[in-house]
Order: C-alpha cells, then structure tokens, then sequence
C-alpha cells in the first residue's frame, strides 16, 4: 500500500482517521489561512484543504495525502478561528439560539499520479440559547481559540448544540470520513 500521510496537527482528525484502522503517518502543513478577498466560505475550505495537501506532497512525493479544512458561516459572515477569548466570547453571542452553517472541505491527494479529489461536506448546526454565563464557563473549561466558529465540536462543544444535520456525522469534528473511504477506495485503498 501507498504511504498515507495525515497533513493535520489536529488530534482530532487522527483519532478519527485511526478508526479506518489502516497504517498512515502525519505531518503538519505550515499553510496560510487567511480567507482570500471575495472569496466564498465553501471556496476557501476547499481551497485550504487542497493547499494541506500539497504542502505535505512537498516532502512526501509518491504519497496519498489526506487534508482537511472547516470553515463556519453564520448569515454570510465567515467566523473563523476566534485565536483569542475576546473574539470567542464575540462569536459565541453571536450565533446563540441561531443556526451556523459549517463546511468541512475534504481533499486526497495522489502525489505520484497529480491526482486530487476534492468534497465538500456540509452541516448545519443551531445552537443553544447559551446565556453569558454558560458562554464563559464553557470558554475556562475548553479554550476552543483555534476552532471554527469558538465550537470545539469534538470535546464540551456538543453542549452548545440544540440539534444538526449532516450527511457524515463526523465532518463537524473536522474530518469527514464517510466521503474519506469512498475517495481511498477510488485510490485503490480497501478499508474493509
């Protein structure tokens, strides 16, 4: 089997990946984030995830390569990473008792054959009607700085959430893993 290569720094999307129960190894990309003027949401995770792909394919031709990306949109506003407490504390208040649509770009990428596949994987999540209390007792207990939209999905996160809807329950924790078989299955890569 090809090397398959994780280009996340996330622990999340690993563990999620581990679930395949196949052999990969990880190696973080040291992209730029920073959304493009006029660029659309679902444009810009896709593009980031891609970029993921080929950073890594730097360092690791002949490689399947693994990159993911996620960006939050709530009324046509992007909410990325809120890096901070302040910016966190913001768009927790925003987006209470309302609906925030995330994208969770997925891309695999062939580095010996220049092959990329590419989806897109939304989920719409409504959020709790949180009051400032809760917005700050969830913020001490979990930081989530570097979390699309302050939702640190994947821990105390889920306790924001009234309800959601996707197609693949695990792209709102970053990986979408649904779409990730069916795209190594395409590479030749049997899961089961």
């Amino acid at each position: 089997m090809r090397q398959l290569i994780l280009g996340s720094s996330s622990i999340y999307r690993r563990d999620l990946l581990q679930r395949l129960q196949i052999p990969f190894d990880i190696s973080n990309p040291d992209i730029d984030e920073t959304p493009l003027p006029g660029e659309s949401p679902d444009a810009t995770a896709v593009r980031l995830a891609a970029a993921k792909t080929r950073a890594v394919a730097a360092t690791h031709p002949g490689a399947l390569i693994i990159g993911a990306d996620q960006v939050a949109v709530f009324e046509g506003i992007q909410l990325g990473k809120p890096l901070n407490r302040h910016n966190a504390t913001r768009q927790l208040q925003l987006v209470r008792g309302k609906e925030v649509l995330f994208y969770t770009a997925l891309c695999l990428f062939n580095s010996d054959q220049g092959n990329m596949q590419a989806r897109l994987v939304p989920s719409r999540v409504k959020f709790r009607l949180l009051s400032d209390p809760q917005i700050e007792n969830y913020l001490d207990k979990e930081q989530p700085y570097h979390c699309a939209g302050s939702a640190k999905l994947e821990g105390l996160g889920v306790a924001l959430i009234e309800h959601m809807e996707s197609e693949d329950p695990t792209a709102l924790i970053g990986l979408p893993l649904i779409a990730l078989v069916e795209m190594l299955t395409l590479e030749g890569v049997e899961i089961v």
